[in-house]
């Protein structure tokens, strides 16, 4: 359901050109061309004391009415002024159907006798160019005898009230000229006027044969207004003073019509009007006649109980019921603050016909009362009648009142007139229905942009289409805007799908998207595919697909099981959807990879490589020993552990059977004690290793005689050792900071305690020497300006706060004292012009490993040259570049801010 609401015009608007027509009684005459045309669509008729004619629409529309009555030879223009004068209303709907009434008794009507009327009316409808006129005359003959002695009309615009003259002269007239002579008005109080003062008043008077006829607009200020059985009447009294050959005769009249009494329920009109009219009864009355009528014809108990017409009596009143929406009025659009809303509109007449009980006097009382509803909102029903297997929207907009046309609709994406949505595959269509009403439907299709979508699950796709409906009003052009939503759900996205395939070194995985296309991010492993992760793993896309090469040492796989010969690897893929928080896909690719991870040497070495597998998750391979707790891998990471060990050594066990030795030892985790230790978290971890040797063998050796050309050569392998700087809390070297802590903020000259490791070695062979170590003011080591602290491995002498080198001894920390370097200096600061350039260092070093039986260049020692010496460096002091060798590792400090005492400023 919705209702047509108030909403800011954000697109283009189209407008009809379709003008009503305008129904005006009088205008000034433009110079014109007159055309006779046929009365094809003009009916006139006779409805008792009246003459109807109707206009159809089709004359009408788009043009400008002007209606001048015939008196012989002359055509008068009736003016709105001179219609209430003379009795001559006219009703016109908004789409110009139009009803024009002539009192039988008005002006310029040829009466004979008063009992046969000749009405001629000339038609006039301009159209959009005023030399263009196209006219129609009608002449109509009305009989009519069945007068009563007063008859009273209540029209629209006038109250006319007719007298049978009769004769009773009062007075002996000095002029002998037939006519009305003056006449005094009570409004209650009174007013005389001669003829032409009223009739220059806007008041009608005049005779015929037989009656005097006195005629008033509606609130003059001669007429007023008076409450009769709780209903509002509009009172018009006035006696005329009429000169007879007889004499002069004052006829007293009057005039009383309902200005209100109109009740409105959801279904029905009331209109109540007094049963006694006060103003215009003096005794006891006896009502002879009582019709219905609309539009001024009168209806029989069968036309009235066909159309659901009531009329009744009370004690006070006579009420006339007409169910809202009967065929003989109309509904009409309107759009008060944008919203929807019509009226229904219909014209009662009510007929009496009554005696007075006193003087026998009969009362004719005819009133045509035009009545419209209150505005009445509207909501019109949206009919979703999408079937959502089909993919398209189809809805149903109604039921709509025929006066409204639709021009555009709004979308999500813009405006659309009707022509562009036909012409872009929407098809909009207009239904209309007997009881003239109609209907709009459309149809869009989900895949059409305008419709937008959203996924409430991983499977769901809600397709979701706001519209407003662009209509206007006609003829008035007026906008009304309509907001309707349709909206269906359905169960078709098509999820990415993944596999793969290992070979004997990598995992091979390939993506294929789905019907969202790449809506998701990749996790592979526990990182999230990064463009640098996807240049390592080489990815390849095309649009539909992905794919991804991924060795099964990587860091993002896992391993599940190492055996003697292979390892088991995994690896695994998440497609997940951060904006929902959904796990679009979840792939798992386990493969054995061929791996000797034993090997015996027959010198009775046997090395063994081990790995850490996901069921010891929080394993530190480093822990790891053989059987001897002593035994520990020469080489470990957080992937692998390789020890290297003799077959005599470490807890190795013999065994002999048949003609083979077995040596056997595990690798285990173990805790002070020869037992394994066994973590309360992860399950106990063991990996046994053996060798066999054959005890006897027979080997058939090759020898040459001949001198070699070249000396056997070992092959060069390489591999990376790791430094790292770390900044102590103070000069125990126990505590440290940790990344998280920087920037860490010390005082000028506060003592700061650098150290220095070679990390994953345990070759005591091998010793870590200080090359060079400066400061700058920026991460960029290259950076000016810099200020050196150690030089060709000794302190700065040129330094007035001279940098310390301390040395290093066993602790339980420290297993290999060659390994680590200390050394302290105190916080300082870069100034210019004695102004500070920036409160925070850097600190930089160049680290050499070196082998100790190598004495020569750097390699001789920390400290070799002579004391007193300085070693500052010129170049080096502003920033130069260093050159390094290939065991050189260059290692860097985080930012250190500094702080000022007072007492330093």
């Amino acid at each position: 359901m919705i209702q047509c609401l108030k909403h800011e015009d954000t697109g283009r608007s189209l407008l009809w050109n379709l003008m009503a027509a305008v129904v005006v009684l009088g205008q000034t005459k433009p110079s014109m061309k007159l055309n006779s045309q046929s009365n094809s669509g003009l009916r006139s008729d006779c409805v008792g004391n009246l003459m109807r004619l109707t206009l159809d629409k089709a004359l009408a529309v788009g043009s400008q009415l002007e209606v001048e009555a015939i008196d012989g030879t002359q055509h008068i223009l009736i003016t709105p002024s001179l219609a209430a004068q003379c009795g001559y209303s006219m009703e016109s709907d908004p789409w110009g159907n139009t009803r024009i009434y002539a009192s039988l008794m008005g002006c310029y009507v040829d009466n004979n006798e008063d009992k046969t009327f000749n009405v001629g009316l000339r038609l006039q409808m301009y159209d959009q160019s005023p030399s263009k006129v196209v006219t129609h005359e009608v002449t109509k003959t009305c009989g009519y005898s069945q007068w009563a002695s007063r008859e009273i009309v209540c029209d629209r615009n006038y109250m006319e009230v007719g007298h049978l003259l009769t004769v009773n002269a009062v007075l002996k007239a000095t002029d002998t000229t037939p006519g009305i002579w003056k006449l005094t008005f009570y409004t209650p109080e009174p007013e005389v006027m001669v003829l032409s003062e009223a009739q220059q008043a806007g008041y009608g008077a005049m005779t015929t044969p037989n009656r005097l006829v006195m005629r008033s607009p509606y609130n003059t200020a001669e007429t007023y207004s008076e409450d009769v059985a709780g209903i509002p009447m509009e009172v018009f009294r006035v006696s005329a003073y009429y000169k007879a050959p007889h004499g002069l005769t004052v006829v007293d009249s009057a005039a009383a019509c309902p200005i209100g009494g109109v009740m409105f329920t959801e279904d029905v009109i009331s209109w109540h009007v007094p049963r006694h009219i006060t103003p215009l009864i003096d005794g006891g009355i006896k009502i002879l006649e009582m019709h219905m009528g609309i539009n001024g014809q009168r209806l029989d108990k069968a036309q009235m109980a066909a159309r659901g017409y009531t009329l009744s009596a009370t004690k006070f009143h006579i009420i006339i019921e007409i169910p809202i929406g009967s065929p003989d009025g109309y509904y009409k659009s309107h759009a008060p603050d944008y919203q929807y809303h019509t009226t229904y509109s219909v014209e009662p007449m009510l007929e009496l016909l009554w005696r007075a009980e006193d003087t026998q006097v009969d009362t004719r009382y005819k009133v045509l009362f035009p009545i419209t509803t209150p505005l009445m909102p509207q909501r019109p029903q949206v009919s979703d009648n999408t079937i959502p297997e089909e993919r398209v929207f189809k809805a149903q907009l109604g039921p709509l009142l025929h006066d409204m046309e639709l021009l555009n609709i709004t979308f999500p994406t813009g405006v659309l007139t009707v022509e562009e949505c036909n012409a872009r595959g929407f098809t909009i269509q207009e239904h209309s229905f007997s009881n003239g009403t109609k209907s709009f439907s459309l149809q869009v299709p989900f895949s059409d942009d305008v419709v937008l979508k959203h996924n409430p699950e991983p499977l769901v796709t809600v397709y979701f289409l706001p519209l407003i409906l662009g209509f206007i009003i006609l003829p008035e052009q007026t906008p009304v805007p309509c907001p309707m939503e349709v909206e269906a759900s359905l169960q078709d996205v098509v999820l990415p799908r993944v596999t793969g395939t290992c070979d004997q070194n990598m995992f091979y995985i390939s993506v294929t998207y789905g019907s969202q296309g790449h809506n998701f991010q990749t996790m592979i492993g526990t990182h999230e595919l990064t463009p640098e992760l996807a240049e390592l793993y080489r990815l390849r896309e095309n649009g539909t697909h992905f794919s991804l090469s991924v060795a099964y040492t990587s860091s993002d796989a896992v391993f599940e099981l190492i055996e003697s010969d292979s390892i088991k690897a995994r690896i695994d893929l998440l497609l997940w959807d951060s904006n929902n928080n959904w796990k679009l896909g979840d792939f798992s690719l386990a493969c054995n990879f061929p791996l000797t991870t034993t090997t015996c040497y027959p010198n009775g070495t046997m090395t063994t490589l081990t790995a850490k597998v996901e069921s010891v998750h929080n394993l530190l391979l480093s822990q790891l020993t053989l059987t001897d707790p002593s035994c520990k891998p020469v080489f470990s990471d957080d992937r692998f552990a390789y020890f290297s060990f003799h077959v005599d050594t470490c807890g190795t066990t013999r065994t002999f059977f048949d003609n083979y030795m077995l040596y056997e030892n595990e690798i285990a985790l173990y805790h002070h004690s020869a037992k394994a230790f066994t973590s309360p978290v992860d399950p106990e971890y063991r990996h046994k290793v053996s060798c066999y040797y054959l005890v006897n063998d027979t080997e058939t050796m090759a020898f040459s005689y001949k001198p070699r050309s070249n000396e056997p050569t070992a092959e060069t392998g390489s591999g990376q050792l790791m430094v790292q700087m770390r900044l102590a809390q103070d000069s125990s070297y126990n505590l440290f900071y940790q990344t998280e802590d920087y920037p860490v903020v010390k005082y000028l000259r506060e003592p700061l305690y650098f150290e220095v490791e070679l990390m994953q070695s345990a070759d005591p062979q091998l010793e870590l020497i200080l090359e060079n170590c400066w400061a700058t003011l920026t991460e960029d080591r290259t950076s000016l300006p810099s200020w050196d602290i150690i030089v060709d491995g000794c302190e700065n002498l040129d330094d007035s706060y001279m940098t310390v080198i301390h040395p290093v001894v066993s602790d339980s920390r420290v297993t290999i004292p060659s390994h680590v370097k200390r050394f302290s200096m105190k916080t300082f600061t870069f100034t210019k012009d004695e102004e500070v350039l920036k409160d925070q260092i850097y600190v930089h070093c160049d680290a050499v490993v070196c082998e100790t039986n190598n004495r020569e260049g750097i390699c001789s020692g920390q400290c070799v040259n002579p004391a007193g010496m300085s070693r500052a460096s010129p170049e080096r002091t502003k920033g130069v570049k260093r050159d390094s060798t290939h065991n050189q590792k260059q290692i860097s400090s985080g930012p250190i801010l500094l702080l000022y005492l007072q007492s330093n400023l």
